[in-house]
């Protein structure tokens, strides 16, 4: 896919999905079920759904409970260029369940997305909304809480982890980003990356074209380039809470995830950066391959060393 063709098909999608006739997606189609008759240690975890208070409205979300006392909590969005996604599709389904098997109290988060004229800050807003809402009330202590997201997910999660830096709510234990988009410009990249980005195929290439469309349709036509909650690589760092960032290996969003990784650490910010090998974006919606399960161990892994660190100082 060539820079135009990216573009080009990204209008195609706005146009459907603002028109209702856009193909269904395939992600969405791994329910609960399927997914606990494969890995049975999913059935201990209760799910149920909740509608979150939020400036734009009630916000459809899913609260996943482990069994036994949580180990710490986190609030979770999805990704689809802000425009796509749903609270099935595995992204947020299957990492919710598979975190909260694992001990975790998970808040799977649905948006407002960027579609019939909404624009930034409202999705922020949404995702700020449900993480004060989460901290109210889900009766663990905020410093076992993280915020986190995956693609523009990650691009939520490290806005309002930013908001949060600047006193908008409490403050995350950290910030957990998977393949995070949070630069309107794609950086350059060491020589290495690029040379390792070669290898993408066309089909899940994330041009600066593309890039450009997307950044274009969620901070709509009146709102000014450069604003640090709409893409926090704009931000000012110091100060913020713990970072960890996953990146997919082939996958152009490396690029802005590495570049945040080191504007984070020259701010002074604790930061956890890696990739999964051999993966594409979006590696997260695929729960049956060995790359996604190890990436849902690192997650939780991370998790639990920085809670356990908060409880001993307790």
């Amino acid at each position: 896919m060539d820079d135009v063709d990216a573009a080009n098909s990204f209008a195609e999608t706005i146009r459907k999905l603002e028109s209702g006739t856009s193909d269904p997606d395939p992600r969405t189609d791994v329910d609960i079920a399927s997914l606990v008759e494969q890995y049975p240690d999913l059935k201990h975890v209760t799910v149920t759904s909740q509608l979150i208070p939020a400036h734009s409205g009630d916000l459809p979300a899913r609260l996943y409970t482990p069994a036994g006392t949580p180990r710490g909590a986190l609030v979770w969005a999805h990704g689809g260029s802000f425009v796509g996604g749903n609270l099935n599709m595995p992204e947020s389904n299957w990492v919710a369940l598979a975190l909260a098997a694992r001990g975790f109290t998970v808040l799977s988060v649905e948006y407002t997305k960027a579609l019939f004229g909404v624009h930034f800050p409202v999705p922020s807003i949404d995702l700020l909304d449900a993480w004060v809402w989460a901290v109210d009330e889900l009766g663990i202590d905020v410093g076992a809480m993280h915020i986190g997201g995956a693609s523009a997910g990650a691009n939520l999660a490290a806005g309002v982890a930013v908001r949060l830096r600047d006193g908008q709510g409490p403050r995350p234990a950290s910030a957990v980003l998977v393949y995070p988009l949070v630069h309107e410009v794609l950086p350059e990249g060491s020589a290495e990356l690029q040379k390792v980005l070669t290898l993408v195929p066309s089909e899940a290439r994330f041009p600066q074209s593309l890039v450009t469309q997307i950044v274009a349709n969620y901070l709509g036509p009146d709102q000014p380039r450069g604003d640090p909650y709409a893409f926090a690589g704009n931000a000012r760092l110091n100060d913020m809470a713990p970072i960890f960032i996953l990146n997919s290996e082939y996958d152009e969003h490396r690029l802005s995830g590495e570049e945040f990784a080191r504007q984070a650490m020259d701010a002074g910010v604790s930061v956890h950066l890696t990739f999964e090998p051999e993966t594409l974006h979006g590696h997260l919606d695929q729960p049956h391959s060995p790359q996604a399960q190890r990436s849902i161990t690192r997650i939780a892994d991370w998790l639990a060393n920085l809670s356990s660190a908060e409880s001993s100082r307790v």
